[in-house]
């Protein structure tokens, strides 16, 4: 998953998208850029690996002028780690200096890429975002408009993009609408963002999502509709958004993210009930369906884990090394809470088990006499293509293992998962959902993975 921020019509645009970049954090932890363009059309970028904390000094954003500016957050998924796939790409092409910032992941860039390599592109990274740049470039639509129009009436997939050519911005949604992306107003300048929490640091105010397969142009903090994308069927965001990877403070496609998880585990409640003394959360992402649960369920609410914020997220780290001694780092137990208790433990989802199954260990050395491992959401059975790193199917913990040979290899009492069915309902009022990394079934073409290609999934 990535996080994208662009500010239009205002001056100094990259400190406001710096603050924006701080907090889509949690969507991304390997790297961080901004593009900055001047009231002359120049565009000027500073990219770095790490957290935005690390990657951006003062002096950095100082030499970063001008009204308009685009951020990226990103972790390595499609194309790998490393520097040269860090985003925004920066290049120079007819129509002037073209800045592009993605998220989401093509389920057809290694075809478009073969192509456009018999054609004569030279790629400079490895990651499917340089296809849409390429794709611009190439057409031979006459304008920047009808260009950009022509490269993504080519993409499948995932994509929530900004674009900059000279000082214009223009900000895009796939059809599906996989990943969030909303508008948002600061004075005269617009705002646009990966989720509202990055409109409500720099004290912008939402105005609306943009829609699936929504093409803006803004210029001058001035928002105008271009032509829309060919229409996909009923759109379809993605559900384990609303499970993990968005903030509790968001707000998406009209559903408070926090409400969401605590429907989530109320329902778990009433359909995984446990015989035990107290609930707590994995936090902090598993907080609000922990909330949901011990309120269903008439138990008492507990902090039995504590984390250390100053550690990443495991499940985005790019490497599996490591990972074991990072829940130690990570989490600590609070001894007096689980000592001689039987706890029921929230979490939102299952993906490897490595990280649950050190806490369970962790949970017992602290005394725990009975643990009930409730999840938030289904069984995590197939990857993702539309831009969420969920690793290949042979690494899902839940693709070939049962719930009960699951539970033996977390060492746990009791395991219950929250149902497709109930998951679904707990959101029904705001539409449809993709749930392929749960169900198997898949919307957009998946064009690579038919045509031979090894798979990539992720964000960018």
């Amino acid at each position: 998953m990535c996080g994208i921020v662009a500010v239009s019509g205002v001056p100094g645009a990259a400190q406001q998208v710096f603050l924006g970049l701080y907090s889509l954090q949690h969507r991304g932890q390997e790297a961080a850029g901004i593009v900055a363009v001047g009231v002359d059309g120049s565009a000027r970028v500073h990219k770095a690996a790490g957290l935005v904390s690390e990657a951006f000094e003062a002096e950095d954003i100082a030499r970063l002028p001008g009204n308009t500016a685009i951020g990226h957050i990103r972790y390595s998924t499609a194309g790998g780690a490393g520097l040269h796939n860090a985003q925004p790409i920066l290049v120079r092409y007819a129509e002037g200096e073209l800045a592009l910032a993605h998220n989401g992941n093509l389920t057809n860039a290694q075809d478009l890429r073969t192509r456009l390599v018999e054609e004569g592109a030279l790629f400079q990274s490895s990651i499917d975002s340089e296809v849409i740049v390429h794709l611009i470039a190439r057409s031979r639509r006459a304008g920047v408009e009808a260009q950009i129009d022509d490269a993504l009436s080519q993409l499948e997939g995932a994509y929530s993009l900004l674009i900059t050519v000279g000082d214009t911005l223009y900000a895009a949604r796939d059809p599906f609408g996989f990943r969030p992306l909303v508008l948002g107003r600061l004075g005269d300048a617009t705002v646009v963002a990966s989720e509202p929490c990055a409109l409500d640091i720099i004290k912008a105010s939402y105005i609306r999502d943009i829609e699936p397969g929504e093409v803006l142009r803004i210029r001058g903090g001035q928002v105008e509709k271009l032509r829309p994308l060919p229409p996909a069927g009923a759109p379809r965001p993605c559900v384990f958004e609303l499970v993990y990877f968005a903030r509790p403070d968001s707000h998406l496609w009209g559903q408070s993210v926090d409400r969401a998880r605590r429907a989530f585990g109320r329902r778990l409640a009433v359909e995984q009930p446990a015989d035990a003394d107290l609930v707590i959360s994995v936090p902090d992402s598993a907080n609000s369906a922990a909330l949901g649960y011990a309120e269903a369920s008439g138990l008492p609410f507990e902090l039995g884990l504590i984390r250390n914020h100053y550690i990443g997220r495991t499940f985005i780290e790019p490497s599996q090394a490591g990972r074991d001694f990072k829940v130690r780092m990570k989490y600590n137990t609070v001894r007096e809470v689980l000592d001689g208790r039987r706890v029921v433990v929230v979490d939102d989802s299952l993906v490897r088990g490595t990280t649950s199954r050190g806490l369970v260990s962790m949970l017992r050395d602290a005394g725990a006499r009975e643990i009930h491992f409730r999840l938030a959401s289904p069984p995590v059975r197939f990857p993702c293509f539309y831009g969420i790193d969920l690793p290949t199917r042979e690494e899902l913990i839940a693709a070939d293992m049962s719930t009960e040979e699951i539970r033996e290899y977390l060492h746990v009492d009791s395991l219950g998962y929250l149902s497709l069915e109930g998951m679904l309902e707990s959101v029904a009022a705001s539409g449809t959902f993709c749930h392929a990394c749960f169900s198997g079934e898949y919307t957009a073409p998946l064009v690579d993975i038919e045509r031979g290609y090894p798979a990539h999934v992720g964000c960018g």
